[in-house]
């Protein structure tokens, strides 16, 4: 893999954060009522609709999900690709409906590579997951309960609000596990998890706000990546996994756990090379489980707009 260039700043909001949230507060509350009083198979029929509906409304989500599934597939894309990824994306939303409600035995979940996080978290040693928006994360946190791990998530909420929320009055505790990201006490807070023994996950391939960026090849193409998380890493001084929990179809979900860096002691002088080795290391994992998993990569913009 060729190395990445000299980051670049990119000022004021990435454009996902630009997007509105669709949706509205009372039809995910509806949603909410129809999935938990009718169960999974009877509701995942309303998935389907909604999957359908967002599939002709979206134009620039769906010119995206081609752009990207294009890569990734590595052939022509047709109208039912775009469709199986919009359906992905939507049935991930609905599980979190069942996951959050802590109904884990409604599905099929085989997990690969848990052993490192098992021994740190039997010698109460914090460490940090780095995943993607690819796959469920709710599943991941269910992985954890089951396990008895401390952990929690640093995310940016804005362009969720309205889903949290509701995700909230299925049960109170749905959010409590959050680190809000973008706050003056952001890093603290995510120190303090990590001295205390807890699993800390970020989503590292989206910055959540102005960063610098490294412009690396990502399937068949350079695309910027934000360094902020991986400075971050390098500066608390963590081991840090990749992580990820890729939807299979029907109720399967397969957790994947992988070493990425063990950054703890790295001097300072050397930390802008540990970082660059690092996220190459990252997107490498990334772009492998993107030709694995491709309808899992949740990304509906145009990913590859700001590369060189």
């Amino acid at each position: 893999m060729s190395p990445p260039s000299e980051p670049k700043p990119l000022d004021g909001k990435p454009e996902w954060m630009q997007r509105k949230e669709r949706g509205s507060f009372f039809l995910l509350q509806l949603m909410t009522r129809i999935s938990l009083a009718f169960g999974r198979p009877l509701s995942r029929i309303v998935v389907h609709g909604i999957a359908l509906y967002f599939l002709l409304a979206a134009p620039k989500a769906r010119k995206a999900s081609r752009t990207y599934l294009e890569r990734a597939l590595q052939r022509p894309v047709t109208w039912r690709d775009r469709y199986r990824h919009i359906l992905a994306f939507a049935s991930t939303i609905h599980d979190r409906f069942y996951l959050l409600n802590h109904q884990d035995q409604l599905f099929d979940i085989k997990t690969f590579g848990a052993e490192p996080i098992i021994r740190h978290q039997g010698k109460d040693q914090g460490m940090l997951l780095f995943g993607a928006h690819m796959g469920s994360f709710e599943v991941l946190l269910a992985h954890g309960r089951n396990n008895r791990f401390k952990s929690c998530i640093a995310m940016y909420p804005e362009n969720a609000r309205q889903l949290n929320r509701a995700l909230a009055a299925i049960n109170p505790q749905a959010i409590s596990g959050l680190i809000a990201l973008g706050q003056m006490d952001s890093l603290l807070t995510i120190h303090h998890k990590l001295e205390t023994g807890s699993l800390v996950g970020v989503l590292a391939d989206r910055a959540a706000g102005p960063d610098q960026y490294h412009s690396l090849p990502f399937l068949g193409a350079p695309a910027r990546f934000p360094t902020g998380p991986f400075r971050m890493a390098a500066m608390l001084g963590y081991p840090v996994y990749f992580m990820t929990a890729l939807y299979g179809g029907g109720n399967r979900y397969e957790v994947h756990f992988e070493p990425l860096a063990d950054l703890t002691n790295v001097p300072r002088s050397e930390r802008d090379a540990v970082v660059r080795e690092t996220m190459q290391k990252y997107v490498a994992l990334l772009e492998r489980h993107c030709k694995a998993a491709p309808y899992n990569w949740f990304n509906f913009f145009d990913f590859w707009e700001s590369a060189a």
